[in-house]
């Protein structure tokens, strides 16, 4: 299993009132990129450049208008991140691309659009940094490969306040806070990405070259010892594998991949003890993780097996209230139970939680609720 990254979203605070925009600058059209070579591992001073035109691009819709606070500059760049007549940004899951490549083919994941987002932030005079969320639910498999994702945005400092600029605030539940990172960090996770990648085509002499540049970059950082272990395996160097695992929980004891990885390895060598060990800790975290009884309700709840899912719903909630869908799933359980009372109280709980676009959603549902005279 590899801790590959996905995706994120946009927590900022209302925009100062801003100047008319100028008129647009033409951007280069992207370019249609599929399953590009990914070449040599590239310098931290390569991963983060901005290209000139990208550069004349940012000067003319963010810094030039008006000139105004950074608060202006940072509403003016996520307006020039997102925007269609800005770069029009569009998530990939397996986008780990440089600020240049981004900027060509207008594809990044959250760990890519992370990259651009502090690079551009940067040359727009504005103090950015990286942030890494290490427990998120989000994961996807491919051949016979699951990856599984931890999450990173771009933190902004603005006259002492902090800001978050992510891409997939909606698609990805969280439990622990931003912790801020480095930028070797950042190029540690870039080198462990694509060596996962490298990985899943098979590609195993150009992974080792991109696990290599992960080490030198941060080999403190847990996943990119997980990845090593499995490459090793895929080699066949069953030792090193075991070695890598090992090291992956010595920096991170309850890194589920790892456990998980080095019990199927214990499980295979037929030590059924040792695997017997690691599975019993990754259950003692499970039972402390929102996320194992949402998915479980979840799948309780797709079977019709709706009063086990509302056991689960709960007990994912006395873990984490601050979850919006946590609490929806509580309801729609509720529902289906015909305990229309609690599914009420629990769509105004995720109501309360929710963004303004959700909310608005749940709110519909409880005037539903309501002509029913529930």
């Amino acid at each position: 299993m590899f801790a590959s990254l996905l995706a994120a979203a946009l927590a900022i605070s209302p925009a100062d009132a801003a100047p008319a925009p100028p008129e647009p600058v033409a951007l280069a059209p992207p370019v249609v990129q599929a399953a590009p070579d990914l070449g040599p591992p590239p310098g931290i001073d390569e991963v983060f450049a901005v290209p000139a035109a990208l550069r004349e691009a940012l000067h003319q819709r963010v810094v030039r208008p008006g000139s105004g606070s950074d608060q202006q500059r940072l509403n003016r760049l996520v307006r020039f991140l997102f925007d269609d007549d800005g770069l029009a940004m569009r998530y990939r899951h397996d986008a780990d691309h440089t600020v240049a490549q981004a900027w060509q083919t207008r594809e990044a994941n959250c760990l890519s659009f992370t990259i651009l987002t502090i690079a551009l932030a940067r040359a727009a005079g504005i103090d950015a940094y990286g942030q890494e969320i290490p427990r998120v639910l989000s994961w996807y498999r491919e051949g016979n490969t699951l990856y599984f994702s931890n999450h990173v945005n771009a933190g902004i400092r603005i006259a002492g306040h902090r800001y978050s600029v992510d891409v997939a605030s909606d698609s990805i539940l969280a439990v622990d806070p931003p912790k801020k990172i480095d930028d070797q960090r950042l190029l540690a996770i870039f080198h462990s990405n694509r060596a996962a990648t490298l990985v899943g085509r098979q590609q195993y002499a150009e992974a080792g070259d991109y696990m290599t540049a992960a080490f030198a970059a941060d080999d403190s950082y847990p996943a990119a010892w997980n990845n090593a272990g499995v490459l090793a395996l895929r080699q066949g160097r069953e030792p090193d594998a075991e070695h890598h695992f090992k090291k992956t929980l010595e920096l991170n004891d309850q890194h589920e991949g790892a456990l998980m990885n080095l019990a199927a390895l214990y499980a295979a060598r037929g030590d059924k003890a040792r695997e017997r060990q690691l599975r019993a800790r990754v259950d003692r975290i499970q039972r402390s993780n929102p996320f194992h009884y949402f998915l479980l309700a979840t799948e309780d709840e797709a079977r019709g097996e709706y009063a086990k899912a509302a056991q689960r719903y709960r007990r994912a909630i006395s873990l984490h209230d601050g979850e919006h869908q946590f609490h929806y799933g509580l309801a729609r359980a509720y529902l289906h139970l015909g305990e229309y009372r609690k599914a009420g109280e629990s769509l105004r709980r995720a109501q309360a939680l929710a963004g303004a676009g959700v909310a608005e959603r749940y709110q519909a549902k409880l005037e539903q609720l309501r002509r029913k005279g529930l």
